[in-house]
């Protein structure tokens, strides 16, 4: 049985006054899908291809569904009824979001950081923002001196934090076992923080190829999009590949608005995934398309294509989990 799930998308190169995103359940089962959510907002930053369109990173907290846009939280029941929106001086450019407990963290990647929101009071508690400095190493030669990632923790709410600046497009925040991990698509590796804090030195844990999204621990391995190669791979903590699952292509003569630059807008370009420990992978790609996938064969099991509009990109990608 194949689950419902939650996909937000960005409608890339949208216009003022024109609608720039929205989200949908889509049943994998049955195929059947329904939009749920229709972005229009105009009070945003129409700059570049992406800018603060659309609805992005998705989260649950209790009987809430939390989704993260351009600078800016939204918080809707169940229904989608909006129950509360929170800008941030400091959240540019959000892309994915990760509830632990009832704290929930915001990739700012605008800002090269993190936020950290406290869903039960619903304030921004905490920021952290990452560096490359020269740090202290051990290597099997011994400690050593190099460039590692630092994150310094910082005032959310106070005037004087971090200028903008986008230097390793921070785009995927986890936690797993007390440790928050991190990576993006000027990474190539998996980055984790030390047990229990979200601060200081972070170490890679695995290597992963640039241009990456959704990168995320997975069995004994990791898992992620590699969006530039037009795959979904499982591989091993040193990099090597272990499964590969190709994202559905569509002909080009079958799509709308296939004119555009591919740095605006293309087709096949994979962001959003989930992965189970049972071995169910669900993958998204534009023009807006949700395939699941076997990954011990390797094959796909269903794929719904909700449109087929090229500008139509999806970001967040969840199981739903109410009934």
């Amino acid at each position: 049985m194949l689950p419902t799930v939650l996909v937000t998308e960005v409608i890339r190169s949208s216009h003022q006054g024109e609608s720039h995103g929205g989200a949908h359940l889509v049943n994998l089962e049955t195929g059947e899908h329904t939009r749920v959510l229709d972005w229009n907002e105009m009070e945003i930053d129409w700059s570049g291809r992406g800018g603060g369109r659309g609805l992005r990173g998705i989260a649950f907290h209790k009987e809430h569904v939390v989704i993260g846009a351009g600078n800016e939280l939204f918080i809707f029941d169940r229904e989608f009824n909006l129950d509360g929106s929170y800008p941030a001086p400091y959240c540019k450019d959000c892309h994915e979001i990760f509830a632990d407990g009832d704290r929930l963290l915001i990739t700012a990647t605008g800002f090269d950081s993190l936020l950290e929101f406290d869903l039960v009071e619903r304030r921004y508690v905490a920021g952290y923002r990452f560096t490359i400095e020269q740090v202290r190493l051990q290597t099997a030669k011994g400690p050593a001196s190099g460039p590692g990632v630092v994150a310094r923790r910082f005032d959310p709410n106070a005037s004087g934090g971090p200028a903008m600046g986008d230097t390793m497009h921070i785009n995927m925040v986890w936690r797993e076992g007390g440790r928050t991990l991190v990576c993006g698509t000027g990474l190539d590796a998996l980055l984790s923080s030390a047990p229990g804090t979200t601060e200081g030195l972070y170490r890679p844990v695995a290597r992963v190829p640039r241009l990456t999204h959704n990168c995320r621990p997975y069995r004994d391995g990791v898992i992620y999009n590699a969006t530039s190669q037009e795959k979904i791979i499982y591989a091993s903590r040193d990099g090597s590949e272990r499964k590969v699952l190709p994202i559905p292509a569509f002909p080009r003569e079958r799509l709308e608005h296939n004119d555009l630059p591919e740095d605006h807008a293309r087709p096949d370009f994979g962001r959003g995934l989930v992965a189970t420990d049972d071995g169910k992978v669900i993958g998204a790609s534009s023009p807006s398309t949700i395939t699941a996938y076997n990954l011990e064969r390797g094959e796909i099991v269903k794929s719904v294509n909700l449109t087929a509009d090229v500008r139509n990109a999806p970001h967040g990608l969840e199981i739903w989990p109410f009934a």
